[in-house]
Formats: structure tokens, sequence, C-alpha cells
């Protein structure tokens, strides 16, 4: 009954959106202005049938429901609570309807507070977010239905992939989908905009706020998804260039330059094009990312859909929707006026210049992830990793990063670099001392010795935007930027510390063996039987001792054995201290020379990572910055609206 329900929902959900399309574009014609009155209730009413169609899918998760063939599928009776509700997104249908609900529940919101577009802009807005629901709508219902029936129900499910049986899989996607469907909405603002030509300072207002959120949870996202997939598939490292990292990564870039971008045509007037444009781009990206991920063209984790119609169905929605915002975009582009001017040296340019350096490093992460696609359609197989995409990102990377550190200190409009000279000494410095240091030690590869040496000039410069100012009175978000800078300066470090001082060591010790890894001194003292509520393991006793004289800490690895379905996994042990994080993965039994039985060896990869952890403390203060500007201008919004309704207040007052 509940999926019954689920379904129903859905259908409904489905119907108010293309009502909503419709009274949407019919309100901007003179006739149809009664008709777009009903689009906000409307939108608000579609949201909530969203919202009940997934938490109907939840319940049947929880519940384990077993006549729903998506719970079969995804799903066991023996599973932690956690993760049977984690599993009704850990899949292909799960994961699309959480993605339809979040974009109708952004959409009733949007309807429901939104009050600073004229009116004919927000009614084309509201018609695009439609738009684009339908799509996804139509895709659900009619080619991953998740409320599928099974007659007669199994005895018991296949449980969920165990890779993804961790809490990082509770809060990766949910995370990653905010941020996608946050740019959803930019892209149905950037698109009322055009349709109605009214790109100018309050448009970007109206967006910003939502760009910032969206940015926001993919910063969030990526974070917990890079630690998730280092601490638990046990390969060590923090990203790989995988397809699937690419295809949140490359929103995120769009969406940095897109949040620059709107920050200066809202305060400057400024940017126009730019702003509307990468409205369009940065939603693009989260379309194609959808694409790779559920069209079954990777082999992934992460990929869901292996059913070629569906990749199908989502490729002719990535035409629509990208191809008619790209058309619409080229038609009324002549339309967007220029807006302010301003002269070269300025803070202007400085984002300018980094937009187009995101734009780039954009474009090598798009054609490095989708060139092995093409070429493996014509028969021939390439792959494409490290080696092409850390140098070639590094060669835009690191003017970027320079020019982040002196952007904030340029004066808006014109400036010159004699005045903001002498506060960039003591970071040049930095940047010198480190490079001189680094060269001392000696062995430090150019990427990580360049990103050592600009983090530590970053990390000062990013704080220069407080000097002089009285720090309580300092807006919101001001101390945002300042602590997103800092955090990409101490991400930075972290991830060029790893690539360079990281010691690993792949050994097969017996019991009572001591192995030295880095400053670490590594005694097996046991290996015993363990279980949990759906697996086996086998459970390794490290006791680690940092130097010469630190205490003894154990560490506990496990290699673990799943019965539904059958798998096995490694779950590494971490411990981590303020200079860095010892990384401790079991193997099997280590077998004879020969290859015959095992000789009572067992085998251990150990690495020393020093100061990795700062790579997710980075990210996670690039976020915190994200939302102190979030509240800042949303608090600043609330203000000058409270302000106005004052003033409206008065005049009808003194006109009786």
């Amino acid at each position: 009954m509940i999926a019954e329900l689920g379904l129903a929902a859905l259908w409904m959900a489905a119907a108010l959106a293309a009502l909503q399309l419709l009274f949407g574009s019919l309100g901007l014609t003179a006739r149809g202005q009664v008709l777009g009155q009903a689009v906000r209730p409307v939108a608000i009413v579609q949201g909530l049938l969203a919202l009940l169609a997934f938490l109907c899918l939840v319940y049947v998760f929880a519940v384990t429901d077993l006549s729903v063939r998506l719970v079969a599928l995804n799903s066991h009776s023996m599973k932690p609570l956690v993760f049977k509700i984690a599993g009704s997104w850990g899949n292909h249908e799960g994961s699309m309807l959480l993605w339809v609900t979040v974009m109708g529940m952004a959409g009733g919101f949007v309807a429901l507070v939104e009050r600073r577009l004229p009116e004919r802009t927000m009614l084309a807005t509201l018609a695009g977010q439609a738009f684009v629901s339908l799509g996804f709508y139509a895709f659900l219902l009619l080619a991953s239905n998740p409320f599928e029936r099974l007659s007669p129900a199994p005895v018991e499910g296949n449980g969920l992939n165990p890779l993804l049986q961790d809490l990082g899989l509770a809060f990766h996607p949910p995370t990653l989908y905010l941020g996608y469907v946050g740019l959803s909405i930019a892209f149905s603002f950037a698109i009322g905009a055009l349709v109605t030509r009214e790109v100018g300072p309050p448009f970007a207002r109206a967006m910003r706020p939502w760009v910032l959120a969206a940015w926001i949870f993919l910063t969030v996202g990526i974070a917990a998804g890079s630690y998730w997939a280092y601490y638990e598939l046990g390969w060590g490292g923090w990203w790989f260039w995988d397809p699937v990292e690419n295809a949140s990564l490359m929103p995120w870039l769009a969406a940095t330059a897109l949040l620059h971008s709107c920050s200066v045509l809202a305060a400057r007037n400024a940017l126009r094009a730019w702003t509307v444009m990468l409205g369009v781009v940065a939603f693009s990206m989260s379309m194609i990312g959808t694409f790779l991920v559920r069209s079954g063209i990777l082999t992934s984790v992460h990929a869901f859909a292996v059913d070629p119609e569906r990749g199908t169905f989502i490729l002719a929605l990535l035409a629509i929707y990208i191809g008619g915002a790209l058309t619409l975009f080229g038609l009324r582009a002549s339309t967007v006026s220029e807006g302010e001017r301003f002269a070269p040296i300025s803070r202007e340019s400085a984002l300018v210049f980094n937009n187009v350096m995101l734009s780039a490093i954009l474009g090598i992460v798009l054609f490095g992830t989708l060139y092995p696609l093409v070429a493996e359609s014509m028969g021939a197989k390439v792959s494409v990793g490290p080696p092409y995409f850390n140098p070639m990102s590094a060669i835009f990377a690191v003017p970027m990063l320079v020019v982040l550190a002196v952007g904030p200190l340029l004066r808006w409009r014109r400036d010159t670099f004699a005045r903001v000279g002498k506060g960039l000494v003591i970071p040049a410095m930095l940047v010198v001392t480190g490079a001189i240091a680094l060269v001392v030690i000696g062995g430090v590869s150019l990427l990580p010795f360049l990103g050592l040496a600009l983090a530590l000039g970053l990390a000062w410069a990013s704080v220069l935007p407080l000097k002089g100012r009285n720090l309580r009175r300092t807006p919101l978000p001001i101390w945002g930027m300042v602590v997103a800078h800092f955090g990409i300066a101490v991400s930075l470090f972290g991830m060029s510390s790893e690539s360079a001082f990281s010691v690993e060591k792949l050994v097969a010790v017996r019991i009572g063996d001591i192995v030295e890894v880095g400053p670490w001194g590594v005694k097996l003292d046991t290996v015993e039987p363990v279980a949990g509520p759906n697996w086996t393991a086998l459970e390794a006793r490290l006791l680690v001792r940092y130097g010469t004289n630190g205490k003894v800490t154990r560490m506990l690895p496990q290699s673990r054995s799943f019965w539904a379905p059958p798998q096995q996994t490694s779950e590494s042990a971490l411990l981590t201290r303020w200079n860095g994080q010892l990384y401790a993965v079991l193997g099997g039994e280590a077998p004879r020379a020969n290859g015959t039985d095992a000789d009572g060896r067992w085998q251990l990869r150990l690495w020393w990572k020093p100061f990795a952890p700062l790579i997710w403390l980075g990210g996670l203060l690039v976020a915190l910055g994200g939302l102190l500007a979030l509240v800042g201008h949303v608090a600043s919004d609330l203000r000058r609206i409270v302000a106005r309704g004052k003033i409206a207040y008065r005049r009808e007052r003194q006109g009786r």
C-alpha cells in the first residue's frame, strides 16, 4: 500500500510539474496573467508530493518490504537500520528519486520565499524549473520506476553493495544532490532572466544564495566522498581522477566561477553575460555527471545503471536541456548589456582572470574524462590519469592561486599594484622561504614543491583583508571569503605534503614482528576472528609507537566478509596526529615463496601520510566560509526587505 501511495504521489507531482510549466509559460502572455498567479502554489504542492514519494520509498526500505523490487535487489533484513535507510538512495532508481525530490522541494521553496525578482522573471524561472523537473519525472516513471512490485516476493533480499554500507554513504550522496539541484535553480534563474531580458543586480542577488548553498553542499559532498574513498577502499589515496570523481568536480569548478561572477554582478553590475553563461554551464556539468554515472558506460561503485536505454534517455535529456539553454543564450546574448566597465587592475579583473583559469581547468577535466569514452566507442583503449590531469591542471591552477592571494586586496573598479604591494611582502617572503627550505630538504618533485610554497603565502595573504578592520563589525561575507581562502591554503598544504612526503610499506609479517614506517614502529600483536551484524572478519591488533618514547597505541584493521551479497572488503585503521596520519590495511595470509600454503605471515600495507588530514580540514573550512557568506547575504537581504516594508507601511499611513 505504501509503495502504491508513493507511486501515486510521484505521478501527481509529475502532473503538477506539467501544469507549472504550462501556467508559467501562459503567465508571460497578456491573456494568461491570471493563470500565472497559480504557479507558486502549484510549485509548492509539487515539491511536497515529491517529498511524500521519497518518504514512502524510505519507509519500504526501513521495513524491508521485499515485495518491492528495488528493496529486494538492494536490501536485506539483517542489515542495520541506518544502512537500510541509506539503501533507499544507494541505487539507481532511489538516487534519481532523491534527485527529483530535492529539485521539487527547492523549486517549491523558491516559489514560497523569493520576492525580489520581477514577477515575469519569477514565472519564467519557475517554468524553467518545471521543464527540467518534468524530464526527470518522465525518466523515473517510464524507465526507472522505484516502486515496481515483485510477485511472488523473495524470502530474502540481495543486500546493498558492502562498499556502500558505511556512514559516509548516508551523508555523501544527499549532500552532492543538494549541490547538483541547487545548480538547477541557478540554471532556471538564468533561463528566466534570458527569457525576460532581466539580467542585472536584482537577478544576481536573487540567484546568489542558491548558488552559495549549492556550492557549500558540493564542497562538503566532495570532501566527504574523498574521505570515504580514502578510508573505505583501502587504496591509501584521496583522489584518483576517476571519471565519477570528475563528475562531481566539474560542477564544483563551474559553480565556483559562477559564485564569484554572481557576486560581482550583484555588487558592481558587471559580468552579466559571464553570470548567465556560467549558470547554464554549471548545471550542464551536473547533467553530464548524471549521464556518466547512470548511463552504464562506466564501471564503478558509484555507477548504478547498466541499462543502455536509461543512458539514452538521460542523453536525450542532456541534449534538450543543454542544447536548448545554449540556443536561448545564443539568441538573447546580444540583448545582455555589458554592464559597468572596470580597469585592468581591479578586483573585478582578478575575478575574471580566475574565472578564466577555472574554466580552463574545467575544460581539461572534461576532455580527460570524456576522451577515453569516445576512444573506446571507436575501438581504442586509452587511459587518462594523473600524468595528464596533474600537470595540465597545474598550468592554470598556479597562476590562479597567485591571483587569489592578490585579488581580495584590490579595490573595485580601479587600483594599482603599488598600493597593495607592501601588504604582499610577507606572503612573498613565506613563498621564497618555503621554496628554499624544500630545496634544502631535497627529493620533492615540482608540483608538490609549488603547492607547499604557494600554500604558505596564500595562508598569510588570505587574512590580509581583515587588516585595519574592526573585527566585530566586519561583515560576515568578508569573514566567509577569508575563511574559504584560508581553507584552500590548508587543503593545498595537506595535498602537497601528502604527495611529497608519504611513506608506504607493503610487508608480510608474523605475530610479534615490528615494521618501521616513517617515524612509527608497528608491531603485529594478534590476528583474531570477529563478527558484525551482517559480516565476519579477521581483525589484526597492531601496537604502534611514534618515535622511541611515544605512547603505545592500538590499531584494528579488518578484512571483512559480507554474506548479502557475498563480498570481501578491507576496513582500514587510521591513527591521526597533529602532523599526519598512520594508515594500516590488513590483507590475507601470505603464501610461501613458491606459492604454496601460507606460513604464518600476514600481509600488511602501511602508510605514513604527513599532514594528510589537512586536506579534509581545509575542505570543511572552505564550506564554513561559504556558510558564513550565505548567512551574511541572507541577513542583509532580510534587513533590506524589512526596511522596504517599513517604508511602504509609513507611506501607506501617510496616504491615509
